[in-house]
């Protein structure tokens, strides 16, 4: 300690510091365990099961997005102009171009950096979203975008993961410090996201931002009695709607006493039936074109006419796998914070499937919700590869390093 700190600078000066401290340097060949620069430590402590996982997912959503693209095509065709049958597949293609990028660049921030990002992404889609009833765009009665064209953006899609993010942040705090109201500010952040979201209207993602957060309370250790209060809350709340907002009785009637207009839900589940267990085969489909939003919140069905029951079940394993991986991954984990943000982002995608699938299939109400990574959309794919590019980083791991898991005191008493 004495010569660290010291005079004898003639030893410090021969100590090969630099070398010994200087991290970038490679040592060893590209993507090799002694390969020491950003690109590879991020090789080895990305989780690539869940890379993995994810391509998979987008591939099969270009295929599906191929399948569905000529029923909209059509739609929009005339008598003298006519879309290319693969018009919807090009455009999802440049959208993928450009997301898998994204999802690769916010995979390699550190995870302070990750927060950060996350808290000004929060800060500036809420500004968004707070512009959209004053400057927005309607698209079939319902105004959601801001902009116009190619440069149309949704700012519910891109708030989603920073939300989540940020609300993880938000009440991490309480960890260190139980005197601060974060469950109040939480909430109260949600519930005027909720009023926004709601006015557009947007019902489905008014249920993927009150979920999260709801997810988000209950990992964050609440008492019983404050969650079932919360549980109670929510039921009124739907009640609430149902009496008071139109959009959710028009839907809930339909799902459950089937009143009203059920034709694009009776189309969707005719369509994924229509397949059988092994589908009529790529481009062979003809319920398809019957069905409205084929190639967004119904490519579900989709899939299930042209490639069968059997990839539909396929696809849900899939989804589960993506969501298991996640959560095995954060076992070894002690960070309040990287636990609530991934458990966030996690519920938030895997939410959003899991309703996507059970609207197409008749079991949840219609909701106008995107099955993630492989219905169409622009803001839909920038904001998921946005969210796993969150993801990602902060599941990142050093291989190296010893891990104690989260479960050894659950046996002691």
């Amino acid at each position: 300690m004495g010569r660290m700190s010291g005079g004898d600078d003639m030893e410090t000066a021969e100590r090969p510091v630099i070398a010994a401290t200087r991290t970038t340097k490679r040592r060893g060949p590209r993507f090799s365990r002694a390969d020491r620069t950003p690109l590879g430590l991020w090789f080895w402590e990305i989780d690539r099961v869940l890379l993995l996982l994810v391509s998979m997912l987008i591939a099969i959503g270009l295929v599906a997005v191929a399948a569905a693209s000529p029923v909209a095509a059509q739609k929009l065709s005339t008598s003298s102009a006519a879309l290319d049958p693969l018009y919807y597949f090009y455009r999802q293609l440049m959208w993928a171009i450009v997301g898998v990028p994204v999802m690769l660049a916010v995979s390699m921030l550190p995870k302070p950096q990750a927060r950060r990002f996350a808290i000004y992404g929060t800060i500036a889609f809420m500004v968004l979203l707070f512009l959209v009833p004053l400057a927005g765009t309607s698209v079939n009665g319902a105004q959601r975008w801001i902009g116009s064209g190619a440069f149309r953006l949704q700012p519910s899609e891109f708030l989603k993961p920073f939300f989540a993010v940020s609300l993880a942040w938000i009440l991490s705090l309480r960890l260190h410090d139980q005197s601060l109201p974060v469950v109040p500010l939480a909430a109260a952040l949600t519930g005027v996201v909720a009023l926004l979201l709601m006015g557009q209207p947007d019902l489905g993602q008014t249920v993927i931002f009150a979920a999260t957060w709801f997810v988000l309370v209950l990992v964050a250790g609440l008492s019983m009695r404050i969650m079932g209060m919360l549980a109670g809350s929510g039921v009124a709340l739907l009640i609430l709607a149902y009496f008071f907002y139109p959009v959710a009785q028009q839907r809930i009637n339909i799902w459950l006493f089937a009143e009203g207009d059920s034709f694009q839900v009776d189309k969707a589940h005719a369509t994924l039936t229509a397949g059988g267990l092994v589908g009529t085969g790529p481009g062979a489909g003809l319920a398809k074109f019957q069905l409205p939003e084929a190639h967004t919140d119904y490519i579900f069905s989709v899939i299930g006419e042209e490639f069968g029951m059997i990839a539909c079940i396929a696809i849900a394993i899939l989804y589960l796998a993506i969501i298991v991986r996640v959560l095995v991954r954060l076992l070894d984990e002690e960070d309040s914070f990287l636990i609530l943000a991934v458990a966030g982002l996690i519920a938030q995608f895997g939410g959003q499937a899991v309703i996507n699938m059970a609207v197409n299939t008749q079991i949840f109400p219609s909701k106008g919700m995107t099955l993630p990574f492989i219905s169409y959309g622009g803001s839909s794919f920038i904001a998921l590869s946005i969210g796993m590019g969150l993801l990602l980083s902060l599941t990142r791991r050093n291989p190296y390093a010893a891990r104690v898991s989260m479960t050894r005191n659950w046996n002691k008493k």
